[in-house]
């Protein structure tokens, strides 16, 4: 089958959520720095890297497919976590998460014959965590490069205690957001 997108992201996560859904895709990870912009609002800041993203690889490749790109960021009041510096970052933000509901938002940008955009916002209850807990997880190694210090698809996913949104949009790719921007671009997913 040939390519059908674009996928501008090295994630493995969200690779494997595209071919859940069978889509077809070509990689071209982009390199991008996301430091937030001073005062940057969190949705703004999801939506800003997700569209900087789709539209770096549109300007590196000049495509003929659509270009997928994301951005997933874990929300705790109006602060931005993203992936750990290293360990003692890792296990400030687990204890910060510790017994509190966050949002986890993903941001998609499709660039093809039209530039369109989706937010996912998904609200995630962690259990009160202890200490041992957190060091026993950041001894996995699982920790290390996600957003907010978890994979729910993993170990991280004994922490939580609920989840009000999208599952796969914790993971890295809202599919219920990505179908709708495929099917804009005349991309039928059970056809």
């Amino acid at each position: 089958m040939s390519n059908q997108i674009i996928l501008a992201s090295a994630s493995p996560r969200r690779r494997e959520l595209l071919d859940q859904i069978k889509v077809s895709y070509q990689i071209h990870a982009v390199d991008l720095d996301e430091t937030p912009w001073p005062n940057e609002q969190p949705l703004a800041y999801v939506k800003r890297v997700a569209a900087e993203k789709s539209a770096l690889c549109v300007e590196q490749l000049k495509p003929v497919l659509p270009v997928l790109a994301a951005d997933t960021s874990v929300i705790l009041g109006d602060i931005i976590m993203g992936k750990p510096k290293n360990q003692t970052d890792a296990l400030n933000m687990l204890m910060q998460l510790s017994g509190k509901t966050h949002q986890v938002v993903s941001a998609l940008s499709l660039r093809g014959r039209e530039h369109f955009e989706a937010l996912s916002i998904t609200d995630v209850t962690f259990r009160d965590l202890s200490e041992q807990e957190m060091l026993d997880y950041w001894e996995t190694g699982e920790p290390i490069d996600k957003a907010g210090s978890y994979a729910i698809q993993g170990l991280g996913g004994l922490f939580v205690q609920s989840i009000v949104g999208s599952f796969s949009g914790v993971v890295g790719l809202p599919l219920f957001e990505t179908a709708q921007l495929l099917s804009k671009q005349g991309i039928e997913l059970l056809k």
